[in-house]
């Protein structure tokens, strides 16, 4: 069974609700019939009514129990979201005019099902900015109690039969924390070592990079990783983790036995840590464009509940495989 394959399967063996906050995209219609037709989750289609419904049927979908629409305009719901929105936000000057009004806004509105209880998870992002997607999901779900901050990764799949013999990989932070500090960067290694554990169902093994490999290069950058990499072994010593690590030392067998000898991580990582935004975007899209690999995310990690990016050049299995990761992000926090 294929990477994608397990997730689906995984997240299908416990149906979620996801909503969709840009139901009257192709795409996003596209996706949501597939999901309910492979029974990967309900959905929720969120926007103009009008538009969703005509763009359903343009695709031989029809509005049921399990592919449900929710306009804001025009919802029994929107009372409640804006009331909930207003004494969720009030303390920052939110009027119940302005409340009235967010509601109306389908991030707003998809982000308050899902604090509401009346859905699991949300994504969007595939017609929005990554920035307004975030807001939406940080003003309304808020972060988690337990964690220091939100940070983002993506799941890279590997193309069949890579040389290498892997499937697929975490990189991170390759969406949202521009610079973080050594103690941040120590953070967002451990949410996705676990949020690989959680998704991929194996053993994660976390490379804290540079482009320095143990003590090879001198800079203050090169610090604040090894820094890091001395923080996440004090906080977790669960987790098989070494840096610093250039790329190749982390990935190839070979030259991690040549440039970190001894290393439990080099050659054989799975979740790559980047030291800092420009490295990770760029690295991703790389791997992505260059080498082939399967980019689904930027998928959020440290919120109270489940709500996710896409990429406004996404398809419409890229929407697909980030409702299945949603589903299971959402399992995840009811065990």
């Amino acid at each position: 069974m294929s990477v994608l394959d397990d997730l689906h399967a995984r997240a299908a063996a416990h149906p979620s609700r996801i909503v969709l906050s840009e139901g009257h995209d192709p795409r996003i219609v596209a996706a949501a019939i597939q999901a309910v037709a492979s029974n990967l989750a309900s959905i929720v289609l969120v926007g103009p009514a009008e538009a969703i419904r005509a763009e359903l049927v343009a695709q031989g979908g029809t509005p049921s129990d399990a592919l449900k629409i929710e306009d804001p305009g025009t919802s029994a719901l929107t009372k409640d979201v804006a009331g909930a929105f207003f004494e969720l936000r009030k303390h920052k000057g939110v009027t119940p005019e302005k409340a009235a009004k967010e509601a109306r806004n389908p991030l707003i509105f998809a982000a308050m099902l899902v604090r509401l209880g009346q859905a699991d998870g949300t994504v969007g992002g595939a017609v929005a900015t990554t920035s307004d997607t975030v807001r939406a999901a940080l003003q309304v779900i808020g972060k988690a109690p337990d964690a220091a901050l939100v940070s983002s990764l993506f799941i890279m799949v590997l193309p069949d039969d890579h040389p290498s013999g892997r499937t697929a990989m975490v990189f991170s932070d390759c969406g949202l924390v521009i610079d973080p500090s050594a103690l941040e960067l120590a953070t967002i290694a451990a949410q996705s070592a676990d949020s690989y554990a959680a998704l991929l169902n194996e053993t994660p093994r976390v490379a804290m990079l540079s482009f320095s490999t143990k003590g090879s290069a001198k800079h203050e950058t090169v610090n604040k990783v090894s820094k890091a990499t001395d923080l996440l072994r004090a906080q977790r010593p669960d987790l098989a983790s070494d840096g610093e690590l250039q790329f190749d030392a982390a990935f190839t067998p070979s030259v991690g036995a040549s440039k970190a000898p001894g290393s439990e991580v080099a050659g054989q990582a799975n979740v790559m840590i980047f030291p800092n935004l420009d490295a990770g975007n760029i690295g991703y899209k790389i791997a992505q464009r260059i080498g082939g690999c399967a980019a689904i995310g930027p998928i959020l990690q440290g919120l109270a509940r489940p709500a996710n990016d896409l990429s406004r050049g996404c398809t419409a299995q890229d929407v697909v495989n980030m409702i299945a990761v949603t589903a299971l992000q959402a399992e995840n926090k009811t065990t």
